[in-house]
């Protein structure tokens, strides 16, 4: 039967090592003759190594800056064995993009990898090396990814608060939104965000949990359950399934001032073909104020331009279709 190996193997579980160019390992436990063969891939410090059979668990969609990465390398295969012995190590490699060269991780040498995340697009993977130190698997790269929903430092933190120069704004393309998208609204509706609002009641003089609520039901309220954006084109399903498309073109920004008294931008996109079913125009708002991927959006749309610049008690908002309730969830109460 299958099992997820949390040890080591042994020189003796090492059944054939061929050599380069094409490089196999085959693993068989004591109880279980099977085996599992592992093609060429990519070396690492100058080793030919097998092609991954080594999965990588614990990564998220994205992190913060000063967030912890954990990871942990796991080796699937069939055996019956409940341990095994440690004459095989482990090693972590990481590199600053795909571009770069890997390196060793000095005292990476478990299953278990812990590291900040100060680098957008760090790439890591582990390896199995023999007693002398060659590479006999590795799993594929994994690559993280950072997003602190502003530029960062100083100058991020009061851009993403609402309080900035005209001169710092830029023009977007629509591919920083391009993915698909699903609303907030039912994981609303289902409580899945109460913890999010207690936590912003937790800091408020002025709401409590059940205020936030129903602060936020009528910023998240809309049918539109799923947004798909792929190059100039913007689909929208609706919670029973519908579906329309029309294509957009870029139709400028506009500065807002709040009450409150900070400011945000809204990027506005026109749309350019005859398809009536959808807005003639949407409305992004996302916290940046020039060109960034995004890890959530605010989306305004609508028939009128003046008049939907005035809605600010409306504001469907979107996250990854593929995050779960609990990462939603964490992410807003990073903020």
């Amino acid at each position: 039967m299958k099992k997820h190996i949390l040890h080591t193997l042994t020189a003796a579980t090492l059944l054939t090592v061929a050599t380069a160019p094409v490089q196999q390992a085959v693993f068989a436990s004591e109880s279980d003759t099977s085996a599992v063969s592992a093609e060429t891939s990519e070396s690492t410090a100058g080793v030919e190594s097998a092609q991954a059979t080594i999965r990588i668990e614990g990564l998220k969609d994205h992190y913060h800056t000063g967030d912890e990465v954990e990871l942990t390398a796991l080796l699937e295969e069939a055996t019956d064995a409940e341990s095994v012995d440690t004459e095989v190590s482990w090693q972590w490699y990481i590199r600053a993009d795909d571009q770069a060269d890997w390196q060793a991780v000095h005292g990476l040498t478990s299953q278990i990898f812990s590291r900040e995340a100060t680098t957008d697009g760090m790439q890591a993977k582990a390896a199995l090396l023999a007693p002398n130190g060659d590479v006999i698997q590795e799993s594929e790269p994994v690559t993280v990814h950072i997003d602190d929903h502003h530029t960062g430092g100083e100058e991020g933190e009061r851009i993403y608060k609402g309080f900035f120069y005209n001169d710092e704004v830029a023009d977007r393309e629509l591919s920083d939104w391009a993915g698909e998208w699903q609303s907030v609204y039912p994981y609303l509706k289902s409580g899945a965000l109460d913890e999010v609002f207690e936590a912003k009641a937790a800091k408020s003089d002025t709401m409590d949990a059940a205020e936030y609520k129903a602060y936020y039901d009528t910023g998240y309220q809309t049918d539109v359950a799923e947004i798909q954006i792929e190059g100039d084109q913007v689909t929208f399903t609706k919670e029973n399934g519908d579906s329309q498309s029309a294509q957009y073109t870029y139709d400028g920004y506009e500065i807002l001032n709040y009450e409150r008294g900070n400011r945000g931008v809204r990027f506005v996109f026109k749309r350019t073909d005859d398809n009536t079913d959808m807005p003639s125009f949407i409305q992004f708002s996302d916290h940046n104020i020039h060109p960034n991927k995004v890890a959530h959006f605010h989306l305004y749309w609508g028939d009128d331009r003046a008049a939907l610049l005035d809605e600010v008690d409306h504001w469907p908002t979107y996250y990854p279709v593929d995050w779960t309730e609990a990462q939603i969830a964490d992410d807003m109460l990073a903020h």
